[in-house]
């Protein structure tokens, strides 16, 4: 009697231990890891680190390694299928973008062209700004400024946002050999704050503090300002009717064959909790 007591006692303290094992070997099991790599923009880096932590607090599994290099250069990579995702600033014709591309816009930007806060210029046409950067107004009297000689700022080879301002603004015409490079938006903004007779462009992203997300040195973003284009500024509203001549939507790219992780961060990006996180930096597409 007592044997059997101790069994009908003992049976649920069994099953208790069955179960919290069975749970024990289950906690253990690891995630498969996810690798995803992103390259291109170094205009849109700053936005990506952001949205892929929010991903990966989302999916502890999924690590990214994200690398700057150029729009061309990213969606070269993607093509190719160096890396999982590209983000571009490249505005291509479809019948140029490769078949075995899907390419997806999540965000709209535009490019802010800057002065140093000193110079009293209050607004350039776009023919000012050409003849600015072709050469053939050498000095900012010539578009009502200072009598200063002109010194240009330019964005390397592969950048989006040097292709897009050379077909918006510079058209045919080549932009003067006398402009100094520089590698990023952020150094842009940087050099222009310490140099008063400079003119530079960057994404419009470089010249707010949405929300704490500010992407240049607030001592420099203090040092320089944004000129009007045809008599308006890249805000909000303009760039999303798209009535701003150097408004662009931002993409990202993935191979069409690859629907699994790279789909679902696009998915993320597009989603109301992604686009929350776009609008600290661009302009939010949905």
């Amino acid at each position: 009697m007592n044997s059997l007591r101790c069994r009908l006692w003992m049976a649920p303290l069994l099953f208790i231990a069955v179960l919290l094992s069975s749970c024990r070997q289950a906690g253990i099991v690891p995630l498969e890891p996810v690798n995803l790599s992103i390259a291109g923009s170094t205009e849109m880096m700053p936005l990506l680190i952001e949205l892929t932590g929010a991903f990966s607090d989302r999916h502890p599994n999924v690590i990214f390694s994200l690398r700057g290099g150029g729009s061309t250069l990213g969606e070269s990579w993607v093509s190719s299928g160096q890396v999982s995702l590209a983000a571009s600033t490249l505005l291509s014709e479809e019948e140029e973008i490769p078949a075995n591309l899907l390419r997806v816009p999540i965000a709209w930007d535009g490019i802010a062209i800057l002065v140093h806060r000193n110079n009293p210029v209050e607004n350039l046409t776009l023919l000012q700004l050409r003849n600015l950067y072709s050469g053939r107004a050498l000095n900012w009297q010539d578009v009502g400024g200072n009598n200063n000689e002109v010194v240009l700022v330019s964005r390397e080879d592969g950048s989006g946002t040097r292709a897009l301002f050379e077909e918006r603004v510079m058209d045919t015409e080549n932009v003067a050999l006398t402009a100094v490079v520089m590698p990023t938006s952020r150094d842009m903004v940087g050099y222009i704050a310490g140099r008063p007779d400079t003119i530079g462009y960057v994404s419009q992203a470089y010249t707010r503090n949405a929300a704490g997300a500010s992407l240049a040195d607030p001592a420099d973003q203090a040092q320089v300002r944004v000129v009007p284009i045809e008599g308006k500024l890249p805000s909000d509203e303009v760039l999303t009717n798209q009535s701003y001549h150097l408004s662009r939507p931002l993409f990202l790219l993935r191979r069409r064959v690859d629907r699994g992780w790279p789909q679902q961060f696009i998915d993320f990006v597009l989603s109301p909790a992604g686009q929350r996180i776009v609008e600290r930096y661009h302009v939010r597409i949905r």
